[in-house]
């Protein structure tokens, strides 16, 4: 047999039907792989990632807003997809990836005509940022971990208040910074109850006066000047010591600190046998 009579053989059946399994096969897989957003309009592929949103499917309207902004960078339905996009990450606790869409968004658009709702939710994210994590899998107290973030959300506030004050976000970015100044005031307090129990009563009396001066009218307001009395009365200074009483009087009159002098309430020296416990803040007992 020659040469060229063995390349004319035809294939054998068996091998003929190998090769169309794989061009099915991988047909099929180039179909699967398709993305079935490629092309669609704008409209379409936002009424898609909105009704995600609807859902509660905030992980798939992002991905849909993503793609709508990626093929069409400038159209009526773009803004509004960059704004959904940080909406569905905050949603989905995806705290920094929001907050760097929101930052991106008031670079690109800092007239925008809802720049107040992009400063208002970058403060509802900056305030929730690990706070689920923090207060329900630890039960941690906000007041008693890193302050940076509520801090700048608080400042996120501000923004909405001081520049867009007739807005619909206003009232309630008011409420949000009065929430986040009781926190803030129960962090000094917190601070100052544990240099009370540790006798160092002018640091105590230093971190009452600083919740009394940066956050007037918070919830521990008159803690804070019991706090005074208690410790000008460690120091030995009668004098101040009766003021802060007065004051407190006119206040409170019902305060823990003037019915029975045991004031503050510190947890149980049996905690201390346990050496996972940590130390238990006497707000706790209050």
């Amino acid at each position: 047999m020659t040469p060229s009579t063995t390349l004319a053989r035809p294939l054998p059946r068996l091998a003929i039907l190998l090769l169309m399994a794989v061009f099915v096969a991988t047909g099929c897989s180039r179909f699967k792989n398709k993305d079935a957003d490629e092309g669609q309009p704008a409209e379409a592929l936002y009424e898609k990632a909105s009704k995600s949103m609807r859902n509660g499917n905030w992980a798939s309207a992002e991905v849909t807003f993503k793609r709508l902004v990626a093929q069409y960078p400038y159209g009526p339905y773009t803004e509004q997809a960059l704004i959904e996009t940080a909406y569905a990450q905050y949603k989905s606790g995806k705290h920094d990836d929001a907050v760097s869409s929101i930052d991106r968004f008031l670079r690109t658009y800092p007239t925008h005509r809802n720049a107040a709702y992009m400063y208002y939710l970058r403060g509802l994210v900056n305030s929730s940022r690990d706070a689920v994590f923090l207060q329900r899998v630890w039960r941690l107290d906000a007041s008693r971990r890193d302050l940076a973030t509520p801090r700048q959300a608080y400042n996120d506030f501000q923004i909405v208040l001081d520049r867009y004050p007739n807005s619909r976000y206003a009232a309630d970015a008011r409420e949000k910074m009065n929430e986040l100044r009781d926190t803030f005031a129960r962090h000094e307090l917190d601070v100052a109850l544990y240099y009370l129990r540790r006798t160092a009563y002018v640091a105590a009396a230093n971190r009452a006066r600083l919740l009394l001066e940066n956050y007037p009218g918070s919830r521990y307001h008159n803690d804070a000047i019991a706090t005074l009395a208690v410790a000008y009365e460690g120091m030995g200074n009668d004098e101040l010591a009766a003021s802060a009483r007065s004051t407190l009087q006119q206040q409170s009159p019902d305060h823990p600190y003037l019915t029975h002098r045991s004031w503050p309430d510190y947890p149980g020296n049996l905690r201390k046998l346990n050496p996972f416990a940590g130390e238990k803040s006497a707000l706790d007992n209050m």
